[in-house]
């Protein structure tokens, strides 16, 4: 049986709040970025949630190593949960994932503009080619 495993943080990037929702299911890890403006209450974030979870833009899949095991220790609990907060909270799987999505994003957008710009020649030298052609017009 599948097991699916995901993780919501919220940390500070100057100048924004930011909402990190990890996810690994079937073996595969994406991950999801949440700007925020000001500091966002539990009830905000939960609702943004509910309303927007199929809007949401995950990261494409990465294959996931081993789900996390649930330490028993709860002092070794406290210790993480303290470096989670008094580190950057966001880890390096996860930012794989988002430079991913963000590397895929940056190619789309070229590959538009290029595209506008070629169609763009294009018109442009219709246009001159009938001016040509008006030019050598008989009277």
């Amino acid at each position: 049986m599948e097991t699916a495993f995901s993780q919501l943080t919220v940390c500070f990037e100057a100048p924004f709040w930011v909402c990190l929702y990890e996810r690994i299911e079937q073996g595969r890890y994406t991950v999801c970025k949440i700007t925020f403006g000001a500091e966002p209450r539990e009830q905000e974030v939960l609702d943004f949630l509910l309303l927007h979870w199929h809007g949401l833009r995950f990261s494409p899949a990465i294959p996931a190593d081993a789900a996390p095991a649930r330490p028993g220790n709860p002092k070794r609990l406290q210790r993480q949960i303290a470096q989670q907060l008094n580190g950057p909270g966001i880890g390096t799987k996860a930012q794989q994932a988002l430079k991913l999505q963000q590397e895929q994003g940056r190619q789309a957008r070229q590959s538009r503009a290029r595209a506008g710009r070629e169609a763009e020649a294009q018109r442009r030298f219709a246009l001159r080619a009938a001016k040509r052609r008006e030019k050598h017009r008989g009277h």
